[in-house]
């Protein structure tokens, strides 16, 4: 191809996307397909967001308010945040690329966790930036090694909390400690994608440090996991409004589809389904711990809704295995993690048939 394409584009390796179910369902010749790979929410969406779309669906001639007044409204009257400092965004992804286009320009550096979400890298590197992983410690963000990473040269520093994929979590004292020793003009991105899930009283919440002078701090959340609405794609930041304001000037017109926002608006005050969602997630998360102990296996806690599983073979060999017979997971060789599979929590029937094919893939195996 003899079209000029910049050499940091050249070296993007594409996100990994899932199959869709139905060809997976052509591919192995099954009827029925358990995905347990993408941390999605097994009860389906909110019932209330579902009223709110069927009643949208006669202004779809209409362009989509391009502010998103109605949801900003609703989440700072909900929690007390600055209406001027929530930006909303197709998906949490889109959160995520504002701030690399409003504060970072090419040749600049973001310090990142490794393993953690993948798209802090791509998204970095499509924007001709430097990324500098920092390796976890015993499956745990290292905050003082990126604090060490930080140089003249670093715009954003990212950190998942909990983090995907170990579901680990940021604690008070090692975030406070963080905090004071990078420069005061640094920004600071923590995605929250799972905090709904997180149990722990030694996590923190970004949202109690976006009221200060610097480093700036902007929490990214979605509604794609607990509110069970990932295929609208919405996910919105909360930050100083100063901060807000820059995003804004990058941010696409119409960004959010109207769907998407009276969904999430909705969503936003069933709270008896992400109760439901809640109460699902953590008693099947202690049903599958005990019968992958009961295997013979270990596994790292989490405070998400999925989890890791230390296989004895290479995960890729277990992860087609269970593909054939109609069981989806996430192996996790791109994250760097051989021999861990990364299984999302699933309804009560999915987690039994997870556990009873895995059983009979490691017999297959010999393991």
């Amino acid at each position: 191809m003899n079209i000029k394409v910049p050499e940091y584009v050249k070296k993007i390796k594409p996100y990994p996307p899932g199959k869709p179910i139905d060809e997976v369902k052509r591919e192995i010749g099954v009827e029925k397909v358990i995905k347990l790979a993408s941390n999605e929410n097994p009860l389906g969406p909110s019932p209330k967001a579902l009223e709110a779309i069927v009643k949208g669906l006669g202004d779809l001639h209409r362009y989509p308010d391009g502010s998103c007044f109605y949801l900003r409204r609703r989440l700072s009257e909900k929690y007390g945040w600055p209406f001027d400092g929530i930006v909303i965004g197709n998906g949490s992804n889109e959160i995520i690329e504002m701030v690399l286009k409003a504060f970072a320009s090419d040749g600049d550096e973001i310090v990142v966790p490794q393993p953690s979400f993948l798209m802090y890298n791509l998204a970095a590197t499509a924007l001709g930036l430097v990324a500098r992983p920092i390796p976890l410690r015993d499956f745990r963000i290292d905050l003082s090694e990126m604090s060490r990473a930080v140089t003249e040269k670093t715009r954003v520093v990212f950190i998942n909390n909990p983090n995907n994929p170990t579901g680990t979590v940021i604690r008070t004292g090692e975030w406070e400690a963080f905090l004071k020793s990078v420069p005061k003009d640094l920004l600071i991105v923590i995605d929250e994608a799972y905090i709904e899930f997180v149990k722990s009283r030694e996590c923190i919440s970004g949202v109690d440090y976006i009221n200060m002078t610097g480093p700036w701090v902007v929490v990214v959340r979605t509604f794609s996991k607990a509110y069970g609405l990932a295929g609208l794609r919405v996910g919105y930041g909360v930050m100083h409004p100063d901060v807000a304001g820059f995003l804004n000037r990058v941010r696409q017109p119409f960004n959010v589809n109207f769907l998407a926002q009276v969904a999430a608006l909705a969503a936003l005050d069933d709270d008896d389904f992400l109760e439901k969602t809640r109460q699902l997630v953590w008693g099947q998360l202690e049903y599958l711990y005990r019968e992958v102990e009961a295997l013979g296996l270990s596994y790292l806690p989490t405070e998400a809704n999925f989890f890791l599983i230390k296989l004895p073979v290479n995960s890729h060999q277990v992860y087609k295995r269970l593909l054939q017979r109609g069981i989806i997971a996430r192996a996790m060789d791109s994250y760097g993690l051989e021999q861990y599979l990364r299984v999302s929590v699933g309804l009560e029937e999915e987690n039994r048939l997870f556990i009873e094919n895995l059983k009979e893939v490691l017999e297959d195996l010999e393991c």
